[in-house]
C-alpha cells in the first residue's frame, strides 16, 4: 500500500506525475494542466483527494481540477514540490509557448476533431437563452391552439397574432447571423465583419432577386425530389442559386471558417493604420460574393442531405430510430458531440424538403426526462438520507432539467460522479423511445428546448407526454430502488454526514460524551453573525447587469454547483466596475484581474468571477483596484474591465457571484432577477 501523501503530492500523482506535464496554470478555482499524455487520469481517483471539488476532462490533452477558494496554495504546493523542481522544467513555459504547443498538438489525429465540435458548441451555446425564451412563446401559442383558443394556421391571421408570431420568428430567421457573429467571436475576429457578410443573404434586397416581376436574369424550375422551386440568377456572368437562409445554420459555420484565415491574413499584410477600413472591406468584397456563389449552396445541400437521410431512417425504421437517439444523446452531450444534431435539427425546419418539421426532438425527450428522473430519484435519497449537499445540488439541477430542458446541471454535478446511474437511466432512455417509435414518431414545427413548459410544441402531445413520462419515472423508479451509490460511497457519504453533524447519535453514546461535547461547544468561539444557525444574510450585487440563474452559466464547472451556488450576472456597462458588496478581506486577487475571493466580515465566503476562462487574457483590459490581504469596504471597487477587450478576446462576460462555503448554509436563493445594480439584495443566505 502507498505511503499517506498531502494533496499537492496526490494530484501530481494522478495527472502521471511532473514528466507528463507540458503546463500547469491556476484561475481562481481550477487547476489547469496542458498533459502529454491525458488519458492517464482517472477521474474518479482525482476526485477522491481531499481539497479536490471535481475533475473535468477537457478537449484534447487539457484537464481541469477544481480546489475552490483555496488554489493558490495548491498550486503554489505543487510547484514547490522537490519533484517538480527536478522533473518538472516544461512547466516554465509561457503562455505563448503554450499557445504554440497546442497549435502544433492541433496536427495530431484527435485534436482536429476536438477543435470543430468546440467550434460548433461555442457558435451555438451562447444562444441557448434566447432560443429558450422563444421556444416558450411557442408553447404558449401551441397550448392556446390545442384548447381551440386559436389558429396558427390560418391564411388571414388577426393582427395581434401575426406579432406574436414576429416575436419567435425573429431569432429562428435571423438565427444564421447571430451563429455567424458567434462564430467570428470563437475565431477571433471581429464578430460584425462574419455578421454582415451572412446579414447580406437575407436582406430585402437579395429575398427581391427571387421575384421575377422586380429582377431580370433570373430563372426557376421545379425540383420533383424535393417539391420545391429554385431559382437562379445570372450575375457577373455566372450562375447564383437564390435561397432563403432564414433560419439556416451550416452557412454561416462554413462562411466563417472560410473568413477567419482571410481577415487574419488581411490584418498581416495591411498597415494597422489602415486596417479599420481595408480590412472590413476586403473582408467584404471577397466573401460575400463567395458565400452568395458558393458556400451558401453548400451550406443548404449539406443541411438538406443529412435532414433528408434521417427522415429516411425515421421513415424506414422509426422504432430503430427513435430507440437510438435517447440512447446516443447521454454519451453525446458531456463530449459536446450533440451540436451538430442539434444543428440538423434547426436545418430540418428551415427546410422544404423536411416540410419545415423535425423528427429528432420528439425522441431526444424521451433521454432529458431520463436524464431529469435519476436526478429525481438522487434528490429523494438525499432528502431521505439527510445529505444536505447533495440535496442542494439535485434540486437546483432538477429544476434547471424540468423547467428549463437543460441537463448540463445534472450530467456534470450528479450523474458522471456516480457509475451506477448511467446504465439505469439508460432503461429510461430506451422505454421513452420506444413508446415514440410504436406510437409512429414525434414531430416539432419549431426548435424547442424539452422541459415540461414546451410539451404542447410536440405532435402528436398526448403520445409524448406519455412517452416522457415513462422515461422520468422508470429512471427514477430504478434508481430509487437500487440507490446511486455503490455500498463503499454509500459508507464514505455516511462517514461523511456524521463528521457533519447529519446524522443522529447511535443510542450507545454516553453521558460522559455528551457532557464532554457539550463542554466543547461552550469553549468555542461564537460563530460569525451569518454562520449563526438560523441566521438570514442577505447579499448585495458587486456589478451592474442582468441576473442569469446558476444552472444557465455557460461553464460546467460554475453550473453544477461544484464551487458553491450563487447565481450569474451578465455586466451591461461598457466599463464594467466590480465592487466588495461587504466588508470583508481579500484572499483571492490573482493579476490576472478575473476573479477576486473575499472573506466577509459576516461570515460568508464569497467568489466573484469575471466572465468565463478570462484568465487567459492575463489581465489585459482589467484595471485591478486590490490586492491579495487588502480590507475592503461594502461598495469598494475591486476592478474596472474594458468591456471591449474581453468580447475581442472571444470570452463570455457573464459574471458567477458564488458562495464558496454554502455547505454552511441551509439555502442559498436568489432574491433578484432581471436587472440589478450594485447595492441592490441579489442573494438570500440562511444559516
Amino acid at each position: 500500500m502507498a505511503t499517506t501523501t498531502s494533496a499537492p503530492e496526490a494530484i501530481l500523482e494522478a495527472v502521471g506525475g511532473p514528466e507528463n506535464i507540458v503546463n500547469l496554470t491556476h484561475c481562481a478555482t481550477r487547476l489547469r494542466f496542458e498533459l502529454q499524455d491525458a488519458s492517464v487520469v482517472d477521474k474518479a481517483t482525482v476526485e477522491k483527494i481531499p481539497g479536490v471539488m471535481g475533475a473535468v476532462p477537457q478537449a484534447g490533452d487539457r484537464y481541469q481540477i477544481v480546489i475552490g477558494g483555496a488554489v493558490q496554495s495548491v498550486y503554489d504546493d505543487i510547484m514547490n514540490l522537490p519533484a517538480m523542481k527536478s522533473g518538472g522544467a516544461k512547466t516554465a513555459q509561457s503562455n505563448a509557448d503554450v499557445k504554440a504547443a497546442a497549435r502544433a498538438k492541433a496536427r495530431g489525429k484527435n485534436a482536429f476533431v476536438d477543435a470543430f465540435f468546440e467550434y460548433l458548441s461555442d457558435s451555438f451555446r451562447p444562444l441557448l437563452p434566447v432560443l429558450l425564451g422563444t421556444s416558450l412563446i411557442i408553447a404558449g401559442e401551441a397550448m392556446a391552439e390545442a384548447f381551440g383558443l386559436i389558429d396558427t394556421h390560418a391564411t388571414v391571421k388577426p393582427a395581434w397574432l401575426a406579432f406574436i408570431d414576429a416575436m419567435y420568428r425573429s431569432v429562428f430567421y435571423f438565427l444564421p447571423i447571430m451563429v455567424a457573429y458567434n462564430a467570428s467571436k470563437k475565431l477571433r475576429i471581429d464578430p460584425w465583419v462574419g455578421t454582415a457578410v451572412m446579414a447580406a443573404l437575407i436582406t430585402p434586397n437579395y429575398i427581391d432577386m427571387s421575384d421575377l416581376a422586380k429582377t431580370t436574369d433570373v430563372v426557376c424550375t421545379h425540383n420533383a425530389l424535393l417539391d420545391r422551386d429554385f431559382c437562379t440568377a445570372t450575375v457577373f456572368g455566372l450562375p447564383m442559386q437564390l435561397n432563403d437562409y432564414g433560419g439556416q445554420v451550416f452557412t454561416p459555420l462554413i462562411m466563417v471558417a472560410l473568413l477567419a484565415p482571410l481577415y487574419k491574413g488581411l490584418t498581416r499584410i495591411i498597415s494597422p493604420n489602415l486596417q479599420m477600413v481595408f480590412v472590413p472591406f476586403l473582408s467584404f468584397v471577397i466573401m460575400m460574393p463567395i458565400t452568395a456563389f458558393l458556400l451558401g449552396p453548400i451550406g443548404i445541400w449539406v443541411g438538406t442531405a443529412l435532414g433528408t437521410g434521417l427522415s429516411w431512417l425515421n421513415t424506414t425504421a422509426p422504432i430503430v430510430f427513435a430507440i437510438i437517439i435517447p440512447l446516443l444523446y447521454p454519451f453525446l452531450v458531456p463530449l459536446g458531440l450533440h451540436w451538430p444534431l442539434n444543428a440538423i435539427m434547426l436545418a430540418n425546419i428551415a427546410s422544404d424538403a423536411t416540410n419545415h418539421t423535425d423528427f429528432i426532438q420528439g425522441p431526444m425527450g424521451a433521454w432529458n426526462f431520463a436524464c431529469f428522473g435519476a436526478t429525481a430519484a438522487v434528490l429523494a435519497i438525499s432528502i431521505r438520507e439527510k445529505d444536505n449537499e447533495m440535496r442542494q445540488t439535485a434540486f437546483g439541477a432538477l429544476v434547471a432539467g424540468l423547467f428549463g430542458g437543460i441537463s448540463e446541471p445534472s450530467l456534470y454535478g450528479i450523474h458522471l460522479r456516480f457509475k451506477r446511474i448511467y446504465p439505469r437511466m439508460l432503461v429510461g432512455c430506451a422505454v421513452g423511445g420506444l413508446i415514440v417509435g410504436i406510437g409512429g414518431g414525434v414531430d416539432a414545427t419549431t426548435f424547442a428546448f424539452t422541459s415540461l413548459l414546451t410539451i404542447p410544441v410536440f405532435s402528436p402531445m398526448a403520445l409524448y407526454a406519455i412517452a416522457i413520462a415513462a422515461a422520468f419515472f422508470t429512471s427514477f423508479i430504478i434508481l430509487f430502488i437500487s440507490d446511486y451509490r455503490t455500498e463503499e460511497e454509500k459508507a464514505e457519504a455516511r462517514a461523511a454526514a456524521a463528521a457533519d453533524g447529519y446524522v443522529e447519535a447511535s443510542p450507545e453514546e454516553t453521558a460522559a460524551d455528551l457532557a464532554l461535547e457539550e463542554a466543547a461547544k461552550a469553549q468555542a468561539a461564537q460563530p460569525k453573525p451569518a454562520l449563526v444557525e438560523g441566521a438570514v444574510t442577505e447579499l448585495v450585487s458587486p456589478v451592474r447587469g442582468t441576473v442569469v440563474p446558476l444552472a444557465e452559466v455557460a461553464d460546467p464547472v460554475f453550473a453544477g454547483g461544484a464551487v458553491g451556488q450563487g447565481v450569474g450576472i451578465e455586466p451591461s456597462e461598457q466599463q464594467i466596475v466590480v465592487t466588495a458588496p461587504a466588508a470583508g478581506t481579500v484572499v483571492v486577487a490573482p493579476e490576472s484581474g478575473h476573479a477576486y475571493g473575499i472573506n466577509l466580515d459576516s461570515g460568508v465566503e464569497l467568489l466573484i468571477h469575471v466572465g468565463l476562462d478570462t484568465v487567459e487574457m492575463e489581465g489585459k483590459g482589467f484595471e485591478v483596484l486590490v490586492k491579495q490581504g487588502d480590507r475592503v469596504e461594502a461598495g469598494q471597487e475591486l476592478v474596472r474591465v474594458d468591456r471591449a477587450a474581453v468580447e475581442q478576446a472571444g470570452h463570455p462576460l457573464t459574471t458567477p457571484i458564488l458562495i464558496t462555503n454554502t455547505a454552511a448554509f441551509t439555502s442559498v436563493e436568489a432574491i433578484a432577477s432581471g436587472e440589478v445594480a450594485p447595492g441592490d439584495p441579489l442573494l438570500r443566505l440562511t444559516a
